[in-house]
């Protein structure tokens, strides 16, 4: 064989072999385009991706994200214009270093030496800000001043208009928020988890879960008439795991799940639709000449039965009380005057709870679920909203504005012994009871100024919080980018140990 001819091969096989490693590296992980090692390191970094649990486990070395340069294993996506990074993340195993770091980073090239912002969680439980303001430029930190030992941490990267926000928390606990507003990265940058060992003789492992990728709409929307995407998840209540199980490009809202614990209803454009957790497939239900439902929408104890509030065009387009068949059917008006929007039956089925509106006064009244004259429940200045019966019938919880923040609250079916149970700084809405009637789960809306009392917005950082029955601690379960249809109706499973929830993003 000619030198020529050899060198010729040799030359392909080489450029054979670069090109299947490159392919191997850049081949997606879940939701991500690729990984990587970034800088120098002495053992390749790893990443698997559980497409069950929709969970990552990462191994990174590296000898550190400091100073000039970076050493890591880099798990990435290309991203443009706004966007939220969250996820809960552990290391596993005790580790090495103290200053170990796993996270969420952000930057413009895979230089070992680039710009980027940083949110990073140290194995001391260091929680930091770290950000390279140029190309080789030294690391600067700001440190968040809450320490997470052995950490269990839910950590957000946000970028708004070109602000960066870092939010950490040991999982259950709320979100501690810190900005950066004087850092100027392009447009289209690389995003995505984070390994570094702090050690190039070590490779560390950590787990990341609940991982969400939010794209932000560039533009102000019209409230109820412009949407972004809408992604149906559903949580372990025990775990604190959500995976998402369906998406759409549009607006769904409000899961109800079925008693037989077989599908999901949520409302989508005015009309009602059954998701089965089987087979994924949407179904329409068919409510007749009801065709503009807004989410308030609860099945009967039974499962027999769905009441929906419908904008009835012969009431000017206020929202009216209907009974339905959940198998569908022609409705039954239940409220005579509107606005009404339905929120709970009793437990018999002989009763509906709702909230009206009377003479520019919103308050929670019942109805016999046949029909009949509405019995008036609350009557304190303000909004009272949500209204739930427990599953013994023993009390209707709902939620107050009369406190000056919206909160929970409980009553007799007759209207008596009202009680407030929450009290805290969020502004929190619809209380929805477990089956075994043990646990409250409510979602809790940001104070003022950031959201008015009286007020339960789209796309807002919501949480899910989870209480005892008779009020108490409560944690966090789920962090959340929604609000408004996130929630508004029961979700729990039948069995109590999952619920059903609404999350928003813009989706391709």
């Amino acid at each position: 064989m000619r030198l020529t001819t050899f060198c010729r091969i040799l030359t392909f096989a080489l450029t054979f072999a670069s090109m299947s490693d490159l392919a191997v590296a850049q081949s997606s992980v879940g939701i991500f385009d690729a990984q990587t090692d970034v800088g120098r390191v002495r053992s390749p970094g790893s990443a698997s991706y559980d497409p069950q649990l929709q969970a990552y486990t990462i191994g990174g070395s590296g000898q550190n994200m400091w100073m000039g340069h970076d050493d890591f294993h880099f798990v990435w996506k290309r991203m443009t214009g706004n966007f939220i990074l969250s996820t809960r993340a552990r290391f596993v195993g005790a580790g090495v270093e103290a200053h170990r770091k796993i996270g969420w980073t952000i930057r413009p090239s895979l230089e070992t030496n680039s710009a980027h912002v940083t949110a990073a969680v140290h194995g001391d439980g260091l929680t930091s800000l770290q950000f390279r303001r140029t190309t080789g430029a030294i690391t600067e930190e700001a440190k968040s001043g809450d320490s997470l030992p052995n950490p269990d941490a839910v950590i957000q990267l946000e970028r708004r208009d070109g602000v960066y926000l870092m939010s950490v928390a040991r999982f259950g606990d709320t979100l501690v928020t810190q900005q950066l507003a004087d850092v100027s990265l392009p447009d289209t940058v690389y995003v995505g988890l984070f390994v570094c060992a702090h050690n190039d003789t070590v490779v560390e492992h950590a787990s990341f879960t609940n991982v969400r990728i939010t794209t932000l709409s560039n533009r102000d929307l019209v409230p109820y008439r412009q949407y972004i995407g809408s992604n149906l998840e559903i949580l372990d209540v025990a775990t604190g795991n959500a995976t998402i199980i369906h998406s759409y490009r549009g607006s769904f809202q409000a899961p109800n799940w079925t008693p037989d614990g077989k599908a999901l209803i949520y409302a989508q454009e005015g009309l009602l639709y059954r998701f089965d957790l089987s087979s994924r497939v949407v179904e329409a239900i068919n409510t007749g000449f009801a065709t503009h439902n807004n989410n308030d929408h609860v099945l009967s104890f039974d499962g027999r039965m769905l009441g929906i509030s419908n904008h009835a065009a012969e009431d000017s387009g206020v929202s009216i009380v209907y009974t339905v068949p959940t198998t569908g059917g022609t409705p039954k008006r239940v409220t005579a005057k509107g606005p009404s929007y339905f929120h709970g039956w009793s437990p018999d089925g002989r009763w509906m709870a709702y909230t009206g509106q009377r003479n520019g006064d919103y308050d929670v009244y019942k109805i016999p679920s046949t029909g009949g004259d509405e019995i008036r429940l609350t009557s304190a200045p303000g909004l009272d909203d949500g209204p739930e019966y427990t599953p013994d019938g023993a009390y209707i919880y709902f939620n107050s504005v009369r406190s000056g923040r919206m909160q929970i609250w409980r009553m007799r079916p007759d209207g008596s012994e009202q009680q407030q149970i929450t009290n805290d700084s969020f502004n929190n809405w619809f209380p929805h009871i477990s089956p075994d009637g043990k646990w409250i789960v409510y979602i809790a809306f940001p104070p003022p100024p950031e959201v008015a009392a009286n007020d339960h917005p789209f796309y807002k950082h919501v949480t899910r919080r989870l209480m005892p029955i008779g009020g108490g601690p409560a944690r966090v379960i789920a962090y959340v980018y929604g609000g408004q249809g996130t929630m508004n109706v029961p979700s729990w499973s039948p069995d109590g140990t999952r619920l059903a929830f609404v999350s928003n993003s813009t989706i391709p």
